[in-house]
């Protein structure tokens, strides 16, 4: 809905969409959006490289390209050396260079944690961009990668995940969500968001109430990371679990009977999560096939949307 007094911002804040979106001309609207994130992990290049992909990835959710990147930095630089920054930037640039974008400069503050991330413009089309708000009864929900990486990170500072489980975890948050945003245009995509600090259900709890519908979710299509479950199974778990779990939980059904630590896995927030859109169903399987081949493996449909009932929830898990 645009804002009232200038029909030019396409997309605002009203549904807490992934980013704004604002015509210049009828062929050009700009995508903006801005993200930080704190270290999920000691090495400051890779810690660039995900905090790069989780900012952009906002553009690639509304359909659009991004452009230009501005750094967004936090560093405690009496107590860091500067060479820690260099890395960092140097594993942004290298996501931002790889979206096909430029960085055109930024801000940096003194702060006692290292925090980074980027403010970000794209471009779509002022008729063909994506909201979080579309999605149509009759349609089916697409996940284009895995969750469970918060529990893992977390998990990762205690030492009990399997080496190959976070190096799997990293290659995950480190890849960018463009060749999926790409193929996906190629479909008819109804609605889209990217999966992150909400958790999966936050997010897909956006998508029904924007869209006034239900989404039916199929636990057992969802991918999961290796070893996510197996963290919290043992007992870990994260600092919002338990508020992502109250955000949505007057809006939540399970129909079928799951231990507490498996439900646990839809509220874990996720960082550069991948897209969940709503596509016709007679489009799905070629999308997943496309998808396949298109270097995004894990890929899946974990649900359909239904109309919404009366008395009925947002979100069914069954």
């Amino acid at each position: 809905m645009p804002r009232i007094g200038d029909p030019n911002l396409l997309v605002g804040f009203e549904t807490s969409d992934d980013a704004g979106i604002y015509r210049l001309t009828d062929e050009i609207a700009l995508v903006t959006t801005a993200d930080f994130i704190t270290p999920p992990v000691d090495d400051p290049y890779r810690f660039g490289q995900i905090a790069a992909a989780n900012a952009i990835s906002d553009v690639y959710a509304m359909g659009g390209r991004p452009v230009t990147c501005l750094n967004l930095v936090a560093f405690p630089s009496r107590r860091l050396p500067h060479e820690v920054l260099e890395q960092i930037v140097a594993g942004a640039l290298s996501k931002i260079t790889e979206a096909g974008a430029v960085l055109a400069g930024g801000h940096s503050i003194e702060d006692d944690e290292p925090k980074f991330g980027l403010a970000v413009t794209g471009v779509v089309h002022p008729e063909r961009f994506w909201t979080n708000r579309g999605a149509q009864p009759g349609g089916v929900l697409v996940l284009t990668k895995p969750i469970g990486s918060g529990v893992l990170f977390n998990a990762n500072l205690k030492g009990w995940v399997n080496p190959a489980h976070l190096e799997a975890c990293l290659e995950i948050v480190s890849a960018l969500n463009r060749p999926a945003a790409e193929i996906l245009a190629q479909g008819q995509v109804h609605a889209a968001t990217d999966i992150t600090g909400f958790g999966f259900a936050g997010h897909a709890l956006e998508v029904a109430r924007g869209s006034q519908v239900r989404l039916e979710i199929d636990v057992d299509a969802v991918p999961v990371m290796d070893g996510a479950l197996a963290m919290y199974r043992k007992g870990m778990s994260t600092g919002v679990n338990a508020s992502n779990r109250k955000l949505v939980a007057a809006h939540t059904v399970f129909s079928r009977a799951l231990p507490s630590w498996h439900e646990q896995i839809f509220y874990d927030p996720q960082t550069s999560g991948g897209l969940l859109v709503s596509v016709p169903e007679e489009r799905a399987a070629a999308l997943i096939e496309a998808l396949h081949a298109g270097d995004v493996p894990a890929a899946a449909v974990i649900g359909r949307v239904r109309p919404l009932d009366a008395n009925g929830p947002y979100l069914l898990f069954r």
